[in-house]
């Protein structure tokens, strides 16, 4: 982000694409069982093809759970009713292969690794080990209101808009299917240009492409899009395919966990390569990036860098993070000593100690599904919350 001049690019997809509707099945699922009980153990995975569901994985719980109910429920309300446009939730064949999860995993998280070798005190922080190893990132920047990059936050947008604006009947010829492109040009890290919008949505063969693209500028592009940023020069393409009425599960498969990247940051931040649906806290994967988010955007917030990205790496089994380490991009208003101490006061990453904070043993994760799990000024999701900022503006004064 220091060239005078960089295009960067985020997408993002609607809750009818066909990877989308299989984390939307998984967290689903997720929220049912924590919700009957918030112990539950739960690593549920989706698949998707020709009006045809599969759902597969590990889940330790003492709840009962109608999935197949949930299941159909959940394609159904996203609007698929109907196999020609894509699945229908109704009819469609469900197979469920499930076992418990790994006795051996279960030995790291019911008591983690330093408790068990006496490392560690026995409090409730330090009992519980990480679900898995991996690395987390969080981020947050200028750039937006809710402090995330611009490319991200505006496909995003598009894409849910194309959604309300289906339910909602005003464009009744659309279909769940669909994806957003952004690409914006930087000038010193800073938005200067939107250089090209890119809308794919799938519709019913009846309407011309005329009328969709008038549609989509009058609806979704001009109350959406910056005009400040747009010019003449500004390439927006509707559905440059021509047609996109064969979509959702009918035109391609899709999966649990292939979209992270629209998941996340849109590529601006790097990625640790966990995905977040079907996965109960325990998992650091999602909790762990949750909390990651939290950390980077409450630095932000107190003004202590313009642009923050933070890397968390775990063992499984233990609940001390084995790294924790930062990037603020040349942006940082006091030293790496301060900001690193700050961290170590303020924010204990844990892993029981993020499910505590969040509160995560409920089901609110079915809402984050799709149109991003950051950054969400329309959902009250407790590591968006930025009032550890003015703890660390008062530390800093």
């Amino acid at each position: 982000m220091t060239a005078p001049s960089l295009l960067f690019t985020s997408e993002s997809v609607t809750e009818g694409h066909p990877d989308k509707l299989c984390d939307q099945i998984s967290d689903a699922i997720l929220d049912e069982f924590i919700k009957n009980d918030p112990s539950a153990r739960v690593a549920c995975e989706t698949a998707t093809t020709k009006n045809a569901v599969f759902v597969m994985g590990e889940i330790t719980s003492n709840a009962k759970v109608n999935i197949e109910k949930i299941v159909r429920k959940t394609i159904v309300d996203i609007g698929y009713t109907d196999e020609s446009i894509g699945i229908n939730g109704n009819t469609c064949d469900i197979t469920i292969k499930l076992k418990e999860q790994s006795p051996d995993i279960a030995i790291g998280v019911n008591k983690s690794f330093e408790v068990r070798n006496q490392t560690l005190e026995s409090d409730p922080y330090n009992l519980a080990g990480a679900g898995d190893q991996g690395m987390m990132i969080g981020f947050a920047c200028i750039e937006t209101p809710d402090l995330m990059p611009l490319t991200i936050s505006l496909s995003h947008q598009i894409t849910k808009k194309l959604s309300e604006l289906r339910h909602a009947a005003i464009l009744p010829y659309l279909c769940p299917d669909g994806k957003a492109q952004v690409t914006i040009e930087y000038s010193y890290g800073k938005p200067k240009h939107i250089s090209a919008i890119v809308i794919s949505s799938q519709h019913l063969p009846s309407v011309s492409d005329q009328l969709l693209r008038d549609d989509l500028l009058k609806y979704v592009v001009t109350p959406i899009c910056p005009p400040e940023l747009m010019d003449k020069n500004t390439k927006i393409f509707i559905n440059p395919t021509g047609r996109f009425v064969t979509g959702g599960p009918l035109g391609d498969a899709g999966l649990t966990g292939r979209k992270i990247i629209v998941d996340t940051y849109g590529g601006v931040a790097r990625h640790g390569g966990g995905a977040f649906s079907g996965k109960d806290p325990s998992k650091v994967d999602r909790s762990a990036a949750y909390a990651a988010r939290h950390l980077a955007k409450n630095i932000v917030a107190a003004k202590i860098a313009e642009r923050f990205e933070v890397q968390i790496s775990y063992a499984i089994g233990m609940a001390q993070p084995t790294s924790i380490d930062f990037e603020t991009f040349g942006t940082e208003t006091i030293s790496r000593e301060k900001i690193t101490k700050l961290i170590s006061e303020q924010f204990d990453l844990r892993p029981a100690a993020i499910i505590d904070r969040f509160k995560l043993q409920r089901p609110l994760y079915l809402q984050t599904a799709s149109y991003g799990h950051f950054g969400r000024s329309d959902l009250n999701l407790p590591w968006e919350d930025i009032s550890v900022a003015a703890s660390l503006k008062h530390l800093l004064n």
